[in-house]
């Protein structure tokens, strides 16, 4: 009981700091995300690579930073698309810096520096797609109305394999996630489902009724295979919890991990298909 009231608290308190910093603007969006970023890249390279302090190490977090954050600068300011090779110099400089690495493992920690970039950074980089207007406008009603749809998704498949799934349930991924069934992921859609049409009716997610519900079902399919995906990279190196920064909810990759996979496939939905519809 003590560790639902940690969690919940925890949790709310999270909310609020996303939501505000999602609808205050421009600035503080860039500043939180930026934030994530980081702190996700760092527990990826902790997983994988150890704790301890290496210049390849600093220079992953700071590449991984940088493409956020020069790509929402970009969108936001009307840079022309060549100012993103800016973010490739400190990338450029990870390899470099293996020339003054001394163990042999720091070669296979270097290509898990390199996915932790494209897992942590480039996923949240595609959102600023549909954050910033042509005209260099912000709004982040759409991408909180993602998030309400993940976080709906989450809930809904928690009270609903808690309940009906762990009794009844053929459980969905038994050797990434024991928890997890069929039962907790039917109330997963649905609830993204709710969601994705009470934000259209509301107006905040500008397309048509299907559109909404197509989009708020591909965040909760592919939201899943990104919380599995991080499942089993915890398992395969033998971690419980990403990080420590929520108590009750483990890391920000913990918390996140639906998104990096869901978000961007919502996103290139968004873009290669509502954007070219007549």
């Amino acid at each position: 009981m003590e560790n639902l009231y940690v969690r919940t608290i925890s949790g709310l308190v999270f909310a609020a700091i996303m939501i505000g910093a999602i609808l205050h603007g421009a600035v503080s969006y860039i500043t939180l995300m930026a934030f994530i970023i980081a702190v996700m890249n760092y527990e990826f390279i902790a997983i994988t690579s150890g704790k301890n302090f290496t210049i390849m190490k600093f220079l992953t977090v700071f590449t991984s930073v940088s493409i956020f954050t020069v790509s929402a600068i970009r969108h936001a300011a009307g840079y022309p698309l060549e100012i993103m090779l800016i973010p490739l110099i400190p990338m450029f400089f990870i390899y470099i810096s293996m020339l003054y690495e001394r163990k042999h493992e720091a070669y296979g920690d270097l290509m898990a520096m390199i996915t932790s970039i494209a897992y942590t950074a480039l996923p949240f980089t595609l959102t600023n797609l549909i954050a910033f207007g042509d005209d260099g406008s912000y709004n982040g009603i759409l991408i909180l109305s993602m998030f309400i749809i993940l976080w709906g998704s989450d809930v809904g498949a928690y009270l609903f394999g808690m309940s009906l799934g762990q009794k009844f349930g053929k459980k969905l991924f038994p050797s990434i996630s024991p928890k997890k069934s069929w039962i907790g992921f039917a109330g997963g859609l649905v609830t993204a489902a709710v969601a994705g049409i009470v934000l259209q009716k509301a107006g905040w997610i500008e397309t048509g009724m299907a559109d909404a519900v197509i989009i708020s079902v591909i965040i909760n399919i592919f939201g899943v295979f990104g919380d599995l995906a991080e499942s089993q990279l915890k398992r395969n190196f033998g971690v419980k919890d990403s990080g420590k920064i929520m108590p009750g909810h483990g890391g920000l990759l913990d918390r996140f991990d639906g998104a990096l996979i869901g978000f961007p496939m919502a996103v290139i939905y968004i873009e290669t298909v509502l954007e070219h519809m007549p």
